[in-house]
Formats: C-alpha cells, structure tokens, sequence
C-alpha cells in the first residue's frame, strides 16, 4: 500500500467539504463537519479495499457526499418520529418561584395534551406533534414526505380533534 501525505488528506478533504457543501439543505448546516467526516471515512475504507488505485474521480467524492447526505437525513426523519412516539415529556419549569397550584395546573395541561396527541390517528398526530413543536406547515411537509396540502389538512383537523378531545377532558385550550 502507499504512503499517504497529510497534504493529499487536506485536499481529499477540501474536495469533500465542498462536495457536501453544495448537495447539503440550509437546515443540515450544523452538521455539515460531521458529514465531511463520515464521507472522509467511506472513501478511505474505499481506498483500502481498492488498495489505493489512483486518483479518485471529483463525480465519486460528489456521489459520496451525496450518499452520506441523504443518509443523515433519512436518520433525522427517523429520530424525529420516534421522539415524538415516546410521549410525555416533563417541561422545564420558566421560573424557579412558580407556586405548586400553578405547576400542578401545568403538569395537568401537558398529560392531557399527551394523552389526546396519543388517541389521534398517526398521521395526525404526527403532524400536529411537528407543528406544537413549533416547525412550520413547509418545514413538516419536508420532513414528514407528504405535500404541504396534505400536511396543512393534517394539522388543521388533528388540532380541531385535539381541542375537542381536551374539552371533554374538562380542559379549555
């Protein structure tokens, strides 16, 4: 096998860092290091397997990037529904001097939204979990894969049953 340069890692990585740059959305930005190091990694795994044949073509290092892009954002739509499956989730206090009828008041506000985001149908529960979330109708639809139409029906009629579901609970939103 042949001896690397630490110069040839620095433009292999420099080729990568723009790779992903250009086939990375805005709202992975924060990511994006990581990225370039998870596609540094395949092509080195590449390199070895190949036993390091030459040059590697700037349409690979882009296929690379591309791969690895779209991985993490398969991951991120997996990790925001599961996070939105596992239910209630206590909510932080604002003020350290909030008295306990008004905290108990609080604790009860947020298991009743849970228990009736739990009895909607997935796909709206879904879309309204994004939206309480605070995500936009255009920003859901992304994540979620559905149209915006169709996301924004979603979300209008599961916050309708919502609301119905918390009034028979004795609960006014």
């Amino acid at each position: 096998m042949v001896a690397v340069s630490d110069t040839d890692y620095e433009l292999l990585r420099e080729k990568l860092m723009h790779a992903v740059g250009s086939v990375c959305p805005r709202w992975l930005g924060n990511r994006r290091e990581d990225l370039v190091q998870a596609a540094m990694i395949r092509v080195m795994r590449h390199e070895r397997s190949c036993e390091g044949n030459g040059e590697l073509a700037s349409s690979y290092l882009w296929k690379v990037a591309y791969c690895v892009v779209v991985d993490e954002i398969r991951s991120t739509q997996r990790r925001q529904e599961v996070a939105i499956e596992d239910g209630p989730q206590e909510l932080p206090s604002t003020s350290g001097s909030e008295d306990p009828e008004r905290r108990c008041e609080s604790l009860e506000i947020a298991e009743g939204i849970s228990n009736c985001l739990a009895r909607l149908v997935q796909s709206r529960r879904l879309a309204v979990a994004l939206y309480l979330q605070g995500h936009t109708v255009p920003e859901s639809a992304r994540l979620l894969g559905w149209n915006e139409k169709r996301t924004d029906n979603l979300i209008y009629r599961g916050l309708a049953d919502l609301r119905k579901c918390l009034r028979s609970k004795g609960l006014n939103p």
